[in-house]
């Protein structure tokens, strides 16, 4: 099972810019061409160009599960009760929602990093595990969990916020890589291993 982190990520390396700002930055190049790429959310479609819907395409493929933080669930109040990727979400938190105990898709881990990426493997069917930025992923590369890392690197500068990587008991740490370069509108499509 393979266990990656993508984002995108500011060239000054944050993944929300000062107060949760930024995303129209961050996230422009999910709108910016012409080739669609519809969600499991029918508001959702994203409008990619050809080289970020190969790019985007070839990792949805891979994915088989979320691990996710209690963070992320709350602030996209749980995605209105299914991930927009389609795929079972484990979300890590130290205070499980209530409301969620019969759901196909999200399912609650409190007992460490190690639990909720083995839990999200179970259910991601062979395919990979995937995981989102910030302290979860810090996690996981501090435990010896992390084999990818793809960053979707945006040309702006927001000068603060939250880091793609932060806390790391273990830096530095090696990249191999780039895996992969792929350049789109706007944003460029970058893929590292994880040197162990």
């Amino acid at each position: 099972m393979k266990v990656s982190t993508g984002a995108s990520m500011s060239i000054d390396g944050y993944v929300s810019g000062p107060g949760e700002s930024g995303f129209e930055h961050l996230f422009a190049w999910y709108g910016n061409g012409d080739v669609e790429m519809p969600t499991g959310n029918p508001e959702m479609t994203f409008r990619l160009t050809r080289a970020s819907y190969e790019h985007q395409k070839a990792w949805l493929g891979e994915l088989g599960a979320l691990v996710v933080g209690r963070k992320l669930f709350d602030m996209t109040n749980g995605w209105g009760g299914k991930h927009p990727l389609e795929v079972p979400t484990v979300v890590l938190t130290h205070n499980p929602p209530t409301g969620y105990e019969d759901s196909e898709w999200f399912e609650f881990v409190s007992d460490g990093i190690e639990s909720a990426i083995a839990r999200a493997g179970e259910l991601a069917g062979g395919k990979g595990v995937g995981l989102n930025s910030g302290t979860i992923a810090s996690q996981a590369l501090n435990a010896g969990l992390l084999d990818e890392v793809w960053v979707d690197l945006v040309p702006v500068l927001l000068g603060g916020g939250t880091p793609f990587f932060s806390g790391l008991g273990v830096a530095p740490v090696e990249l191999e890589g780039p895996l992969q370069t792929i350049q789109g509108d706007r944003v460029t499509h970058l893929r590292y291993r994880v040197k162990k």
